[in-house]
């Protein structure tokens, strides 16, 4: 079974970047933060599922490879 997740920057302090993300890019539901000092993600309605961890992921991923937190993206599997 295929999974995807579409996220989109919200807004970004020297501290924290926030993302709107879910499955449908038009219709983002959920948000998470991203403590660009520890890497470490956190969601907004602190269910931690597959979507969340996919974005997060991927956000690590986009950044570790261009040096910048990504302005929007998706992840696919």
């Amino acid at each position: 079974m295929a999974a995807i997740v579409y996220f989109r920057k919200i807004s970004e302090t020297e501290e924290l970047v926030e993302y709107a993300f879910g499955d449908d890019p038009d219709a983002f539901e959920r948000r998470l933060t991203v403590d660009k000092g520890s890497c470490t993600s956190t969601v907004q309605d602190a269910q931690v599922d597959y979507a969340f961890l996919k974005a997060s992921r991927k956000l690590n991923a986009l950044h570790t490879q261009r040096g910048v937190w990504p302005e929007r993206g998706m992840s696919v599997s």
